[in-house]
């Protein structure tokens, strides 16, 4: 028998861990974060996420934030928005901080039946973030290369990615957490046919993938960490003092 699409309304608390008992099995495709170091793809999946979901804002930084204009053209205006102006914190030299802001993780996290969530929604003048499209600085293709300084390697150590994938991915009960544009026309043809909805079981399947792609990413450091010695950082600032 199928289980109803919103379960008892019902919120305990475990050690200052909220258990959530109600959610949704649908959730509407409203606001969607995109911030890509592979770009790939999102020619023919931005195009698709507007026709099924013609009032989607989409939430972009720096270069990716470039691109989807690039792709939009007219259709960008009211639709795709600077994450720097939603925050009202100007990206730092290099795209150093660009998305961790507390608006950004209050409307990755935040549970749509929790009242003092959606207080601080309010309170704070933030959205509900429904998607989030992320993938990671190359590091491994980094390394991969003959002449690869730590200083590159470092340098190619993605942070604001992995939070937001793992915020994202932890709130699968609301939120989708796309990594792989493999997985864009699967979202595509399922908000096709929900009038714009996500299912719990595609946000699991997402949530699952996401958290796969950034236990792979952080395995990767950790051993490219692991073989540097001292000498070979030095090594790679003259300056050092």
């Amino acid at each position: 028998m199928r289980r109803s699409k919103r379960l008892a309304p019902v919120k305990q608390f475990v050690m200052g861990i909220n258990i959530v008992e109600k959610i949704d099995d649908m959730v509407s495709v409203n606001h969607v974060l995109i911030s890509v170091s592979d770009k790939s793809g999102l020619d023919v999946f931005i195009p698709k996420l507007l026709k099924v979901c013609p009032n989607v804002k989409i939430y972009s930084t720096g270069g990716t934030y470039t691109h989807i204009r690039g792709i939009l053209g007219d259709k960008a205006a009211g639709r795709l928005i600077q994450v720097s102006d939603y925050t009202g914190q100007p990206e730092t030299q290099g795209g150093l901080v660009k998305t961790l802001d507390f608006k950004i993780y209050l409307g990755l996290l935040t549970e749509t039946y929790n009242d003092a969530h959606q207080s601080d929604l309010k309170r704070t003048n933030a959205i509900p973030i429904d998607m989030v499209v992320v993938n990671l600085y190359p590091f491994r293709e980094t390394i991969a290369k003959p002449d690869v300084t730590p200083e590159m390697a470092r340098g190619n150590i993605d942070i604001g990615g992995p939070c937001m994938i793992r915020a994202s991915a932890k709130n699968y009960i609301r939120v989708a957490s796309v990594v792989d544009p493999a997985d864009y026309e699967k979202i595509t043809e399922e908000i096709g046919t929900t009038s714009g909805k996500t299912t719990l079981k595609t946000r699991l399947f997402l949530a699952q993938k996401a958290f796969q792609h950034t236990a792979a990413y952080d395995t990767a450091i950790a051993l490219y960490m692991s073989k540097q010695t001292v000498i070979d950082i030095q090594n790679c600032y003259p300056d050092i003092r």
